[in-house]
């Protein structure tokens, strides 16, 4: 069985399974890929990817609690913000032949979706690791109507079960802050927040507040505490994005449960509302806007400009859960090009894609001076591989040094983007060079650990003739 070091996706009650397991995942990150035909790399590894994936020992619930359990160690006694949101694959002119899929979002082509948690240190900014995730196929039109359905009947719940996750992994982060875009701005959720769990929610909806005004008019009267700058993401692909100059308002609000909340739950909840709005948009670009309700203080704070700055900062962390969800995708692992057809394979490979991508990043991240271990990705035959392989790659000048720890996962990450081909110059290496580096770097590994057994062999048997 793997020792501790090790890095596993799951334990699946045999050895040989766990084994299985570690291998696809290493290949799935090496070749950066979820078509099981590069994946296996030829057809004996090929079939035996799709048993591994088949296996009914196999499961995605395991390959999430493995990864969650890894992440949790990681989390311990830092700042935590859990980032959370939904992304949807579609296998829209490749669904067929795919088996036990509902419809996708479009309604009309079939596929799944998967809700994702990951974790995020605040000082840092550094992702940490996979969390939560459900992963679930649609069976067709809900039978009632959606405002006669409890919260539990309804796809929501995803939101509300994962904070509850993240508070009883997580319980021993120095501080944990759950996040989530609009479709988080529920009211049970404000309502069953976990005890040692903070918020930090987009707003969707301009809620009842219990003095009859709306939520929306309610900085019509506050002051501005002051300005900030904030980045505005590209909007359209060729669109570089912006800075933009926003002024800040915050104050205490109290919503009101909608009518159709849920019985057991407070008719009222108090809540920090922060709004950013922009201050003279250039021509033709919509005015920024940003609404976030909040269960931390603003108000009465030593600076409460920069309190409410830092809300601001710590809900842009969520942008964290879109780029694994990218790398996941078209822009990284292809998930909708895999031939996989069966749910419940995909299924498995989607934890395994969520888990991958969340590696590749922290590899990209760590580029800058991780001092997080190697051990956080890699295994420990790996890493030794490393240390032999990593001088080599070093040249004359100071740039073309490797100025980390040793076994440091920023040191690990120098050793990968040489390997991809990033010369310690220009530009920082980015996930296609990882990408690449991280497959050299395991082929090379490979070979490390060969030649070490077969060295080890000749010595036994150079002991045993004497």
């Amino acid at each position: 069985m793997a020792t501790d070091s090790e890095f596993r996706i799951g334990f699946f009650g045999d050895i040989r399974r766990e084994a299985a397991g570690a291998t696809f995942f290493e290949r799935v990150v090496t070749t950066g890929s979820l078509v099981v035909r590069e994946v296996g790399g030829d057809r004996a590894g090929e079939m035996s990817a799709h048993r591994f994936l088949g296996s009914p020992q196999v499961t995605h619930q395991e390959i999430l609690r493995t990864s969650a359990s890894r992440t949790a160690a990681a989390c311990a006694r830092r700042r935590i913000v859990v980032a959370q949101d939904t992304t949807e694959i579609n296998f829209s002119g490749r669904d067929r032949a795919r088996r036990g899929l509902g419809p996708a979002g479009d309604g009309k082509a079939l596929g799944f979706f998967s809700h994702g948690m990951v974790a995020i240190d605040i000082d840092e900014e550094a992702l940490l690791g996979v969390v939560h995730a459900h992963i679930w196929t649609r069976s067709g039109k809900a039978t009632k109507s959606r405002r006669s359905r409890t919260i539990e009947e309804k796809e929501s719940i995803r939101w509300i079960n994962a904070t509850a996750a993240a508070a009883k992994l997580l319980s021993s982060a120095a501080q944990l802050i759950v996040v989530g875009d609009r479709e988080f701005d529920i009211y049970p959720q404000f309502a069953r927040r976990p005890l040692g769990v903070d918020l930090i929610v987009r707003v969707a909806q301009n809620r009842k507040l219990t003095n009859g005004e709306l939520l929306f008019d309610a900085p019509s009267e506050w002051r501005e505490f002051g300005t900030m700058e904030i980045r505005v993401p590209p909007a359209r692909p060729g669109d570089s994005g912006r800075n933009a100059r926003v002024s800040v308002k915050a104050g205490r609000v109290c919503i009101c449960k909608p009518r159709h909340g849920g019985s057991s739950d407070p008719s009222q909840v108090t809540l920090t509302y922060v709004e950013v709005s922009e201050i003279d948009p250039p021509k033709n670009c919509k005015a920024i806007i940003w609404r976030l309700l909040t269960t931390l203080p603003v108000i009465g704070e030593a600076d409460e400009l920069a309190a409410a700055k830092e809300i601001v900062r710590l809900y842009r962390l969520r942008w964290r859960i879109e780029q694994v969800f990218r790398a996941m995708k078209s822009d990284g692992l292809r998930i909708e090009e895999t031939q996989v057809r069966h749910a419940r394979r995909l299924f498995n490979l989607a934890a395994i894609a969520l888990i991958g991508a969340a590696r590749i990043i922290q590899l990209v991240d760590a580029r800058d001076g991780s001092p997080r271990p190697a051990s956080d990705v890699a295994d420990a035959d790996l890493i030794d591989a490393a240390k032999v392989i990593g001088p080599s790659l070093e040249g004359n000048t100071a740039r073309q040094k490797n100025p980390y720890e040793i076994a440091s996962l920023a040191w690990m990450a120098w050793i990968v983007a040489r390997l991809g081909g990033w010369n310690c110059y220009y530009k920082p290496p980015g996930p296609k060079t990882m990408r690449v580096g991280w497959n050299k770097l395991a082929a090379m590994a490979a070979g490390y650990a060969f030649a070490m057994n077969q060295k080890a062999h000749l010595l036994a048997n150079a002991q045993e003739s004497v």
